[in-house]
């Protein structure tokens, strides 16, 4: 038995390659609130942490509801930056966030006419603990996937 117990999941955090670009798309264009905002961090810790010296980041972040307890948190590495992942979700190690809405075919086209790409349209989840929501995997501007889940009770 260990000697320490998980408590929560605090947040989830994305590599991206223009900050801006992401700010745009999270706040602007997915109407997340914007919690959080450094444009330079630089401190000691983040290079013990990250095992970069002289590092540099940009930093966001977000949640879907102000008084959430879990946000996302973008990162641009201002220096030290590597090179682009394929984010295909086939890939071990690659993930991806799944975000809850309550109209999934009307978000579906709201997002498609501001050019945002999707996987498929959305589709009917016909077996599972979801059987009888809707699903659909859509990307971010650096290709992130993400995904948009209407449970069966909102349907």
């Amino acid at each position: 038995m260990a000697s320490w117990n998980l408590a929560d999941i605090h947040h989830l955090g994305m590599t991206v390659a223009d900050i801006e670009r992401s700010i745009e798309f999270y706040r602007d264009t997915l109407q997340m609130t914007l919690v959080g905002r450094r444009e330079k961090v630089e401190e000691r810790y983040v290079m013990e942490q990250t095992g970069y010296e002289g590092v540099q980041l940009s930093v966001a972040s977000f949640r879907v509801r102000p008084e959430s307890p879990n946000s996302l948190e973008v990162v641009q590495y201002l220096n030290a930056a590597g090179e682009v992942a394929d984010t295909s979700s086939n890939r071990p190690g690659n993930t991806h966030l799944c975000l809850v809405v309550d109209d999934l075919r009307a978000a579906y086209e709201e997002l498609k006419e501001k050019g945002v790409r999707f996987r498929s349209e959305p589709v009917a989840i016909t077996a599972g603990p979801n059987q009888g929501g809707w699903v659909v995997y859509f990307y971010d501007p650096d290709d992130y996937i993400l995904e948009m889940f209407q449970p069966a009770s909102s349907s």
